[in-house]
């Protein structure tokens, strides 16, 4: 188990944060049904911008989240950075010790067209490292939680099985999970390149982690290229502790780890995410080496 501030129980936290997230679905899954009626999305939906889509269960996830840590544990000094505040021009002082990193729906635009890839993504940032990841799936009744080392998994009434161990695989042998609505055609020629076995495509980068942990695949390459929008810290914050707990590993195609807290909260580039440890350092040689050959990018 990893320290957290003096007075904190980490089994009283993991607790409380169990409970929070299943009253997190209860919203999200509510919201869900209710957008499919026609007549209430446009209600729901209070930001339209097609990029940036935000809706009331956004909002009341957030409120939910935010008040409720602030409520159990008042004096502890951390702080808190949520994409929702962001909008809203609320920022955190980036230099505390202690940050609580919420995305609380992400993959909003999956969550809106109803293809159930959407996820609440919660992380606690030592020295803006993530040390506890929350990772919460209601259309899968999944909920990922990692702190340090140890993960566990659950659905609302009980535990999913363990985690199984990962074999290497050369590239083409594995399974690509990739993005829905955030493709892009220097991702597309590279995935041609490499022919993976399988690609999926799914919305939300917590579903593709959460997919990458339960085995349906193995890999995920995320390509932001100039002049498109970029994730975010809260995009990447939950997903990286519940996937590193696991075994796997994210990092850029350099094999370094990600930098969180920085002052536009983007992690732009090329970032990979592997499900062995052991051999993610050579998989991002092999792709950094494909895209140099076919001049994909001025790299």
């Amino acid at each position: 188990m990893v320290k957290l501030p003096d007075g904190v129980n980490v089994n009283n936290l993991i607790d409380d944060l169990r409970i929070l997230s299943w009253e997190a679905a209860d919203i999200l899954l509510h919201y869900s049904h209710v957008i499919k009626e026609y007549d209430f999305k446009n209600e729901l939906i209070k930001n339209k911008d097609e990029n940036n889509p935000v809706t009331i269960a956004d909002l009341e996830v957030n409120d939910l989240v935010l008040n409720s840590i602030k409520y159990k544990y008042p004096n502890f000094g951390w702080k808190y950075l949520s994409e929702e505040n962001v909008k809203l021009e609320k920022y955190c002082d980036l230099n505390s010790e202690w940050v609580w990193v919420l995305d609380p729906l992400d993959g909003t635009k999956d969550f809106i067209q109803g293809t159930g890839n959407y996820a609440m993504h919660l992380a606690l940032m030592y020295k803006k490292k993530p040390i506890l990841g929350v990772v919460l799936i209601p259309s899968k009744d999944e909920l990922w939680m990692a702190c340090g080392s140890k993960i566990w998994s659950e659905r609302r009434k009980d535990r999913i099985k363990e985690i199984n161990s990962f074999s290497k695989k050369n590239l083409r042998e594995m399974t690509l999970a990739t993005s829905k609505n955030h493709s892009n055609p220097t991702l597309g020629k590279l995935i041609d390149i490499i022919n993976f076995q399988k690609v999926v495509v799914m919305g939300s980068i917590g579903c593709k982690i959460s997919s990458i942990i339960r085995g349906d695949c193995d890999i995920y390459i995320c390509l932001s290229m100039p002049g498109r929008s970029t994730p975010k810290d809260w995009d990447f914050a939950a997903p990286e502790a519940i996937l590193k707990a696991s075994g796997g590993a994210i990092t850029n195609i350099d094999n370094e780890d990600l930098n969180y807290l920085n002052k536009d909260f983007s992690q732009g580039n090329i970032i990979i995410a592997s499900n062995n440890k052991q051999s993610h350092g050579s998989i991002c040689i092999q792709i950094k080496k494909i895209i140099k050959e076919n001049d994909l990018l001025s790299y």
